[in-house]
């Protein structure tokens, strides 16, 4: 089956089924290794990607199911000479330390901050608490998203 799919603004055609997980095809088809396996049951937030909008766990969504929404990975946020602000901040803040989970919580850090520009540090908590990270850098990354917030409002 064919399927068309807009990831980081570039439109690709892939022949794979409809219900094969959109981590697979990010992962295999586009060579876009930012998203990873955790737990393959949306439970630990390693693939989570942008669907549109919404932080969503790639591991579970089928590609057919995402239609005309632009994906957006790690990938597409930003790179090189133009990091995003949230990947500057997590370095600034040394906001990783495996880097395993940094990809799927730098994606919903991006959801969280296009929702809410100005989150509290119990808000940064209570949105990215599905987003599992076993090094325990949970304050360090709570204050790259802070750093992140108050470096896009100027």
């Amino acid at each position: 089956m064919s399927i068309s799919i807009t990831v980081n603004g570039k439109r690709h055609r892939l022949s794979v089924a409809a219900d094969t997980p959109l981590l697979y095809v990010l992962r295999n088809d586009l060579q876009l290794n930012g998203p990873k396996f955790g737990c393959g049951q949306a439970q630990c937030g390693a693939c989570t990607v942008m669907v549109g909008n919404d932080a969503t766990r790639s591991c579970v969504v089928p590609v057919g199911a995402v239609g005309e929404a632009r994906v957006t990975t790690v990938e597409g946020l930003g790179h090189g000479e133009r990091l995003h602000a949230l990947q500057k901040a997590f370095l600034a803040e040394q906001a990783a330390q495996c880097g395993y989970c940094s990809s799927g919580m730098l994606m919903a850090a991006k959801a969280l901050l296009d929702r809410n520009p100005d989150p509290d540090p119990a808000t940064i908590r209570r949105e990215l608490a599905g987003q599992k990270c076993r090094c325990g850098a949970h304050n360090r990354i709570v204050r790259a998203i802070q750093r992140a917030a108050r470096e896009l409002q100027e």
